[in-house]
């Protein structure tokens, strides 16, 4: 028998959806969209060019905008097609305000939290999944072309490594550390390039975003052949600079997923059982593998024993995690580097970092095992529903049946890029991670693509 799973249809009535499609098919919310993406994944573009309280500024209009866009246009919402376990989540670390080791600290972060949770809510509720598709390309066309064009003006004109215009932390005046500066200067010298966004692991991670996006929209046609393959290409020379070897695995991780999917797709509702057991019999080689050979898997990424000095801040924070196991020390979202534990808790060569690189240990940290117990509830339910909707023919009622599209792989293999650099980034808690999860978990949970 098989077990029961989600069926993939939108759950509401012909008005809502007419409602919805109405909402989401302004130009001024498509282009507000564009802008409110292109800010999220590019937020460090503008704070190495405006600052960050100019960043603040920004990030303050978008968000008001995201409310603004939701009142009026009265998308259509159930109560009971709202994701208990994201409810859980935020409620969890509002509430961690009583017990923080920093309230100030803890609201601002929430104060960010709920900002980035209503830009998702925006494009999870007043655009359709065709819409949001649009809309991420055009933000990604927009990231990956002015950073190959920022690092050719760099390599050309300037000819040297350059720094923020307004840098977050202060320049050492001796030895500048790499993480510093804006540009490295290394379009011509095989890498590693950061772009506009200034760090080359988020860049790698945008091209890997964009490789989906842009590979959605060719397999369903959306777009002119030639446009999707010219920008398919603009983004693997664009991964391929960045020289991203945790990106690399994401990348191998993301087209595994999305191997399987098709497979599933093919195999159809009655003779999936084989895809399951060969599923879990890899997730078992490769978790026998990392335990194996450990200590040779940094070598062959081209990473140092520490890898890059990840097990150094996971050990600091795996111990201060464990003063407080229960509820944790209190949201944050971004570490702030101003009050203690985390002014001196990740500093590697002269350089603060304000994240766990881990997404997992970041929720531990903060909001103990019992967030870090609703988290993984929210990230299985959310991949669940993603899953049933990737391999499942969309229906809109019990007896109808409509053709596979590339489109409803959309949401599983953006999920699956974000839970693959979940382990090695914390980027799935902030900014345009916790967008896309957001996005993902309302959305599929509210329509089908």
């Amino acid at each position: 028998m098989n077990s029961p799973r989600p069926v993939p249809s939108s759950g509401l009535s012909l008005s809502d959806r007419i409602r919805t499609a109405r909402g989401a098919s302004g130009t001024g919310a498509s282009v507000f969209a564009v802008l409110l993406l292109f800010t999220l994944f590019a937020g460090d573009f503008w704070r190495n060019l405006i600052s960050w309280p100019g960043y603040f500024v920004l990030a303050a209009v978008l968000a008001a905008g995201s409310i603004v866009f939701l009142v009026r246009t009265r998308p259509a919402f159930r109560w009971r097609k709202t994701p208990k376990t994201l409810v859980l989540f935020l409620a969890l670390a509002i509430v961690s305000l009583a017990w923080s080791a920093y309230p100030g600290a803890t609201a601002l972060g929430l104060l960010a939290q709920l900002a980035t949770t209503a830009a998702a809510v925006f494009l999870a509720l007043c655009l359709s999944w065709r819409a949001v598709l649009t809309a991420l390309a055009n933000a990604f066309r927009w990231i990956l072309g002015l950073s190959l064009l920022f690092e050719l003006i760099v390599a050309v004109f300037v000819r040297h490594p350059i720094l923020p215009l307004t840098p977050a932390q202060p320049v050492p005046s001796g030895h500048i550390p790499s993480a510093f500066y804006w540009s490295r200067n290394l379009l011509f010298h095989g890498g590693q390039i950061q772009g506009i966004v200034g760090n080359s692991n988020l860049l790698a991670m945008i091209a890997l975003l964009s490789l989906v996006v842009f590979g959605v929209q060719l397999a369903d046609r959306t777009i002119r052949r030639g446009t999707a393959i010219t920008w398919l290409v603009v983004s693997v020379v664009t991964f391929a600079l960045t020289r991203s070897s945790t990106v690399f695995i994401a990348t191998v991780f993301t087209a595994v997923v999305l191997g399987f999917a098709l497979w599933t797709r093919r195999a159809g509702p009655e003779r999936r059982r084989p895809v399951y057991l060969t599923a879990a019999a890899l997730v078992v080689v490769a978790v026998v593998a990392v335990v194996l050979f450990a200590s040779k898997i940094p070598v062959l990424l081209g990473k140092s024993e520490d890898l890059t000095g990840r097990l150094t801040i996971w050990n600091s924070v795996i111990h201060l995690a464990q003063e407080r196991p229960a509820f944790g020390w209190g949201w944050v979202s971004y570490w702030a580097p101003w009050v203690s534990p985390f002014k001196n808790l990740a500093e590697r060569g002269g350089v603060v970092y304000l994240q766990a690189h881990n997404a997992w240990l970041d929720v531990w940290l903060q909001l103990g095992i019992v967030g870090l117990v609703i988290f993984a509830l929210l990230i299985v339910s959310t991949l669940w529903r993603s899953w049933f909707q990737a391999v499942d023919r969309p229906r809109f009622a019990a007896g109808d049946s409509l053709p596979y599209t590339a489109l409803t792989l959309l949401p599983l293999l953006l999920l699956a890029a974000l839970l693959a650099q979940s382990l090695a980034e914390s980027r799935i808690l902030i900014e345009a991670g916790w967008t896309l999860l957001v996005l993902v978990s309302v959305k599929t949970k509210q329509s089908a693509p």
